[in-house]
């Protein structure tokens, strides 16, 4: 879990929207979530533990160790499982996505602004769902934001099923010899997990953030210091320069997952002291991400070739594999409350919240209590959460999944569908040929991954159906 060190007020223009009901700036890394833009003491949790007008803004370098934590999170375990599958195409993918994620933040962070009647560009909007809500209006006004809600939710649950399920992995692998299959890990691991239904802020979680930041690189450089040792044995002749038809797509979701941090962005530019720096962290963080990322991939896949495993740690020797696992057990299960936290706190403000628009009564009583629908609820998605890691205990195929799903809607399609929407008179022929191709091979590549991972995780079940 990452720690995320912005506690300040967005700053925001006179006229910007008031936060937008069920939109939660959640970094999907581990950081904490941002509070709500444009509120001062709308913070996550009660108390405002996590916002305050009396906070400092954070600087360009602290925005960027956000993001580099967001895209940096322990999901690159994955990457060296899509080279396997993807060869030379996969590393060039690493880099692709890097450039279109980052060029994909600035246009998403440019539809917050826009010219006054006396020419000054201004920040009218304060978030994803107000970006996607503007773009609906006048004829549909919620509509955008309830399908960015929906995504977010998807994408945060998801990411809470892939902590059960690499929790239950790294385990089961650890200790082969014990008489305990992977699905009773996932189940001792959600044991652990449930007191998060209790939670009612993230204050006594974050403590803990840096210290889980810190110890996740320091197993990536154990990692590839062990892959360093076997240079002598690289398998150059093993990297392709031809694709698996059937299984490349789920490579290109987990790559475009482990880039995904556009949710958060608005909230975090805002959150800077010069917003006008925000174009120069974007690029020197997306620039480092990939340079990490597509040597640490390589590295990895060289040393062990055709037997690279979807969690790459598991491919190490039982005495360190044990020990870089059990640290990486306790970021995954310190790193699951904040996603659950927000994926509850975006259906308690869509369903329960009080007023006419609420499906239900609400979940807190006038002493702020949660009530018993309340604590069920919370109850309900951790159990869900473990019978979907369960029944589909397949890290990378879930990964990609998601990431064709979720990551590709966020970061691809709907970013360079509002900036045509909403700055379409303003555009030049190469910005707008830029988030056209951005569009269609963004659906393209969500579309393809997303059938070929439904494939995998339906023979992957098939195949455990039939053992």
């Amino acid at each position: 879990m990452d720690i995320l060190k912005t506690e300040g007020e967005p700053c925001g223009d006179e006229g910007a929207e008031p936060p937008v009901e069920g939109d939660i700036h959640y970094q999907r890394g581990g950081g904490a979530p941002l509070p709500p833009s444009g509120s001062k003491d709308q913070a996550l949790g009660a108390g405002g533990e996590f916002g305050g007008h009396d906070k400092p803004k954070i600087t360009a370098w602290e925005a960027g160790w956000n993001v580099t934590n967001a895209i940096q999170g322990m999901f690159v375990l994955g990457l060296p499982y899509a080279i396997l599958h993807g060869g030379y195409l996969g590393l060039f993918l690493i880099i692709f996505a890097a450039v279109v994620c980052c060029y994909t933040g600035k246009i998403l962070i440019a539809c917050l602004y826009e010219e006054n009647e006396d020419g000054e560009v201004v920040r009218v909007r304060d978030s994803y769902v107000a970006i996607a809500n503007a773009c609906c209006a006048p004829r549909f006004p919620t509509l955008g934001g309830r399908v960015v809600n929906v995504a977010q939710i998807i994408e945060l649950v998801m990411t809470c099923i892939l902590y059960v399920v690499v929790s239950g992995n790294l385990m089961y692998n650890s200790f082969p010899g014990l008489p305990v299959s992977q699905k009773s890990w996932a189940i001792i691991a959600t044991a652990v997990l449930l007191p998060c239904a209790f939670l009612k802020n993230l204050k006594a979680v974050s403590k803990f953030s840096l210290l889980c930041t810190l110890a996740h690189f320091v197993i990536n450089i154990l990692v590839i210091a062990y892959c360093l040792s076997r240079a002598r044995d690289w398998a150059w002749e093993k990297v392709k320069f031809y694709i698996d038809v059937k299984k490349f797509p789920i490579s290109i979701g987990i790559i475009v997952f482990s880039y995904t941090s556009q949710i958060f962005l608005p909230s975090l530019e805002g959150n800077m002291q010069q917003p006008s720096e925000f174009h120069c962290m974007m690029n020197w963080t997306h620039i480092a991400a990939c340079v990490l990322k597509g040597l640490f991939a390589l590295v990895a896949y060289l040393t062990w070739a055709d037997e690279t495993k979807e969690v790459i740690t598991d491919n190490l020797p039982g005495s360190i594999r044990a020990v870089v696992n059990i640290f990486l057990v306790a970021k995954a299960l310190l790193s699951y409350p904040l996603p659950f936290f927000a994926a509850v706190e975006v259906l308690e403000k869509s369903l329960f919240q009080e007023g006419s628009r609420a499906f239900f009564p609400a979940c807190y009583g006038g002493d702020g209590r949660l009530k018993s629908w309340g604590l069920t609820l919370r109850c309900a998605l951790v159990v869900f959460t473990l019978l979907m890691a369960i029944y589909v205990p397949h890290f990378a195929l879930l990964m990609g999944l998601t990431g064709s799903l979720t990551g590709a809607g966020l970061c691809f399609l709907l970013p360079s569908l509002f900036h045509l929407r909403l700055l379409w008179r303003k555009l030049l022929w190469h910005q707008v040929f830029f988030d056209v191709a951005i569009f269609v091979i963004g659906g393209i590549c969500s579309v393809s991954g997303f059938v070929h991972s439904l494939e995998g995780l339906i023979e992957a079940y098939r195949t455990n159906a039939e053992d």
